[in-house]
């Protein structure tokens, strides 16, 4: 068979080709399949979370902003650790992003506080002098849905097996429940904050939209 095959280059060309990619195959579906599983301490967003990441896409956040630090010393001396595939296990869709008119977020949760997302979103150039990016001030009076944020979070439990509501995670359970707990998180950002009639709005059973983002923009780390 091989002296066949050595007389004929084309058929040697594509078995030396299926073969090659059939051990590929066997050797990167495992290695990938490992790399996706979740990393130590990673976990789902919680509704609020998951309700200010709504707001982030819904504003084209990601048009700006990337969220995938590479492995380059000049990008993990500025932004921290490089990114992990398993950080990403419960990002639907991913927000990697390709583009930085801003700087990467994959790690803002680390080096920037409430107070400083507050000022920031509300006037950029008084906190980042030149920068380009407008403000943002409609967050501070729309008002966040977090119904949907719930339901997304239901559908991602029941249809991905995503780990809500286990030891350790984040809970999800009713929509009452749900909704209890994202207003007690929002209570805890806004105390945080300066705006009155944002802590007004919270006091009140509302989540303002900046809220919600700064709950999410937290929770990047």
């Amino acid at each position: 068979m091989f002296h066949w095959l050595e007389q004929r280059p084309f058929f040697f060309a594509v078995m030396v080709f299926l073969f090659v990619a059939f051990a590929g195959v066997i050797e990167a579906i495992p290695d990938f399949a490992k790399q996706a599983r979740p990393t130590v301490g990673t976990k789902p967003y919680s509704v609020l979370e998951l309700t200010g990441r709504q707001v982030y896409i819904k504003d084209s956040c990601n048009a700006c902003h990337s969220q995938l630090v590479r492995p380059f010393k000049s990008e993990t001396d500025r932004y921290g650790m490089y990114s992990l595939s398993g950080e990403y296990a419960y990002d639907r869709p991913f927000l990697w992003g390709s583009k930085r008119t801003g700087p990467d977020l994959m790690r803002v949760g680390n080096y920037r506080t409430t107070d400083w997302h507050e000022n920031h979103m509300r006037d950029p150039k008084a906190v980042v002098p030149g920068s380009i990016m407008p403000a943002y001030e409609h967050h501070f009076t729309n008002i966040a849905d977090i119904e949907t944020a719930y339901a997304e979070a239901y559908t991602v439990k029941a249809v991905f097996n995503t780990p809500y509501d286990q030891e350790g995670m984040p809970k999800l359970g009713t929509w009452e429940e749900a909704k209890a707990a994202a207003l007690e998180e929002a209570k805890a950002i806004a105390a945080d904050m300066k705006d009155e009639k944002v802590k007004q709005a919270v006091a009140n059973g509302e989540v303002p939209e900046i809220v919600a983002l700064i709950a999410y923009l937290n929770s990047l780390k």
